[in-house]
């Protein structure tokens, strides 16, 4: 039988129950090797070590002029220019008083220990029939213009930790390293419930009393850009029995259910009604909006059940689906998050973490966008940021810093 609380958990309360329902789905069996391309936006396995220096070898800064640092006096010197030196040659020795033309990239020779940007060499326009080019340098201290071996990242140092989440930077890394393929987490398979009598799929006739479905595009869209894996079953009617039903069907073949609507106290709330007979709690978590919430387990698998507004089911998913699987997959990769001043006073709940709907201003401000209802879809698509207002606060002046995450 499912179990009710009434008393209102907090938001990181609710938070570990969702990391503690889904930590069992992070097994050593549920890994992949992916090439490196086909691993983007997944979470790293295993430890990985450099397996040789980056760069593997010193070499140029600049396009420029190799040279022996302790050559050239205080005032500059000429020296005699010996063959260049192109991008992926080997190089002979660099013989005292002599200066090469390097390419950037290029290895720098033995004996050389500096570099002069081509803009400050002044070579011998005319030099005499028979006799060498020369090229005038200032002093130049060792080291200068080098990318000295191993100055990125040395043989056997940790590349990338276990749990990263393999982004463009990080494959170009794996990529310089030599590797061609990537241990990854498999992807979660989730199955989207969207449940309602009144809510009708885009493209269909709208009836009287009837509302377009944009949950089932909002979380899927989500959910996909996280990562995920996900199958839509189109929308549930508020029959319980018709909706255990579709439930029993996919579960065997998914990792985690996510429903929205029909968690809240109502006579109508058919996930509730669905759930009866499974471990599913239904909760009011201290937050506005998508306080009610359910997690549990259906037939065995994991379940999260969303409110019903489209603000409401997406502001659950980033505030409890999406932080856990960061931290128990490697991906997606967490929502940066930055303190802000606010650009014009705001009221809160008490005794509830508000979560309202901004814009992070090129001034460095955030902007409220819309009210804090949970049915302003506008609001939310003109939105580059959510706005946290902790639960012991009221109220707060423009100017007074809050917390933002940037979608």
């Amino acid at each position: 039988m499912h179990r009710t609380e009434t008393r209102h958990v907090s938001v990181e309360a609710h938070r570990d129950k969702v990391r503690t329902l889904l930590a069992p789905l992070r097994t050593e069996d549920r890994v992949e090797r992916l090439p490196l391309l086909e691993a983007l936006g997944r979470g790293l396995v295993a430890d990985i070590h450099a397996p040789l220096d980056l760069p593997p070898f010193a070499n140029s800064q600049m396009d420029g002029f190799a040279i022996r640092s302790g050559d050239v006096p205080d005032g500059g010197t000429e020296l005699r220019v010996v063959a260049p030196v192109p991008a992926g040659a080997a190089p002979a020795e660099l013989a005292a008083g002599t200066a090469a033309p390097i390419m950037t990239g290029a290895m720098l020779p033995a004996g050389a220990d500096a570099v002069v940007p081509i803009e400050q060499a002044v070579p011998d326009s005319f030099p005499l029939p028979g006799e060498p080019a020369m090229v005038r340098v200032p002093a130049t201290a060792a080291g200068t213009f080098v990318r000295a071996a191993g100055s990125d990242i040395r043989s056997g140092e940790l590349a990338l930790g276990a749990g990263t989440f393999l982004g463009p930077g990080q494959l170009g890394l794996l990529a310089a390293l030599g590797h061609t393929d990537v241990p990854v987490r498999v992807r979660l398979r989730v199955l989207l419930v969207t449940t309602g009598d009144e809510v009708v799929e885009p493209g269909h006739p709208l009836g009287p009393g009837k509302i377009f479905d944009s949950n089932g595009t909002l979380l899927e869209s989500a959910m996909r850009q996280a990562g995920l894996e996900v199958t839509r079953t189109g929308i549930s009617t508020d029959r319980p029995d018709e909706l255990a039903g579709l439930l029993r069907r996919h579960a065997p073949a998914v990792d985690l259910i996510i429903t929205t609507g029909g968690v809240s106290k109502g006579a109508y709330e058919v996930v509730r009604q669905a759930m009866a007979g499974h471990d599913v709690e239904f909760t009011p978590v201290a937050m506005q909006p998508g306080g009610p919430q359910g997690i549990g387990r259906f037939d065995g698998v994991p379940v999260l059940g969303f409110p019903g507004n489209p603000v409401s089911c997406l502001v659950s998913f980033e505030m409890f689906l999406r932080p856990v699987l960061t931290e128990l997959f490697g991906a997606p990769a967490p929502r940066p998050a930055v303190r802000a001043p606010l650009a014009e006073p705001l009221t809160s709940p008490a005794g509830k973490h508000q979560v309202r709907r901004g814009t992070l201003a090129p001034d460095g401000t955030v902007r409220l966008e819309g009210g804090p209802g949970s049915h302003l879809v506008h609001a939310l698509a003109r939105s580059n940021a959510l706005v946290h207002i902790p639960e012991e606060t009221t109220s707060l002046a423009a100017g007074d810093e809050v917390e933002v995450w940037i979608l």
